[in-house]
């Protein structure tokens, strides 16, 4: 599951959390020109009779493209306009999009996205997220549903974006393990938050990414929560890191990601905490894109 926000100009550089108040008054900015980029690019992302670049990368590796479902949504994307009075009253514009495409499995499509855009207390937000669920879609359908709404109206957000944002994670896991009786059932989650157009949050929980282009670069805005890297953190918490089945670490030989919403049977061992960054606007800066591990599996550009 792939989304995207395209603009001219984006975020590279970090800056404290406690000038995300301030933000309100930044909306006069640089000239966007993204829209016709995107228009250009559209048919490669929405159509089968000009497969993707990704899918045709799948081809040339030998992998049977019919085998995948492209799940196309009705969904013709959203432009912002931020206003900027010494250029063009209607100059700066973000556009957003996704693409799904899931494979033949024994199972329906466990994913779910978020993509709105909201004024909230004199803030104009972008809200985007991917959620990839595991063992069934109830976790991820659960945050696409409240995670925003526990964000936002957590007390202290606009002064503390971060510490809100750990907190509504903490208490929407504690609602999920409440309310959903399969133990079993988990989700990643990445998210971002896109402020006044001039700052963008960003939260990750699993092994789901955000990177953004910079100058035709990748840059990453998130790391996998693994469990060979975060192998000490599992072990203070009483589990163990295995290899088996299949020669991919996993915590207590069964969840290959040290984080994650849900996943009760493993909670003792794990955690939802999320890694949240910062980026102020950059002009280098063209798109960002939050994605499934799907995606990077498969996509050379990025990998880690």
């Amino acid at each position: 599951m792939l989304p995207f926000l395209s603009q001219s100009h984006c975020y590279s550089s970090t800056s404290s959390e406690s000038e995300l108040s301030k933000d309100k008054v930044m909306h006069q900015t640089n000239m966007m020109k993204a829209e016709s980029n995107f228009h250009k690019r559209k048919s490669t992302l929405t159509t089968d009779e000009h497969p993707s670049p990704f899918k045709k990368r799948i081809s040339r590796r030998g992998s049977k493209v019919d085998s995948f479902e492209r799940k196309e949504q009705p969904h013709k994307g959203m432009v912002t306009r931020y206003p900027n009075e010494k250029n063009n009253p209607s100059s700066r514009h973000f556009i957003h999009g996704y693409h799904l495409i899931q494979g033949q499995m024994n199972h329906g499509m466990e994913d779910y996205i978020f993509a709105q855009r909201r004024n909230l207390d004199g803030y104009d937000l972008g809200l985007y997220a991917i959620f990839d669920g595991h063992s069934g879609h109830e976790v991820a359908k659960y945050l696409r549903n409240h995670l925003f709404e526990n964000i936002l109206s957590e007390p202290g957000f606009w002064e503390n974006p971060g510490q809100a944002i750990k907190k509504a994670c903490k208490a929407t896991d504690d609602e999920i393990l409440e309310n959903i009786a399969d133990s079993s059932r988990g989700s990643t989650a990445v998210a971002a938050i896109l402020v006044n157009g001039v700052k963008l949050l960003v939260a990750n929980v699993g092994d789901s990414r955000a990177i953004s282009c910079n100058k035709g670069r990748a840059k990453p805005l998130t790391v996998d929560h693994d469990p060979e890297k975060e192998k000490a953190l599992v072990e203070s918490r009483g589990g163990f890191v295995s290899k088996r089945p299949g020669n991919v670490p996993r915590v207590d030989g069964q969840l290959a990601m040290t984080r994650a919403f849900g996943d009760g049977k493993l909670k003792e061992h794990i955690t939802a905490e999320p890694d949240v960054t910062i980026q102020k606007i950059d002009e280098d800066t063209e798109f960002i894109i939050l994605a499934s591990d799907g995606l990077w599996k498969h996509w050379p550009i990025y990998r880690r």
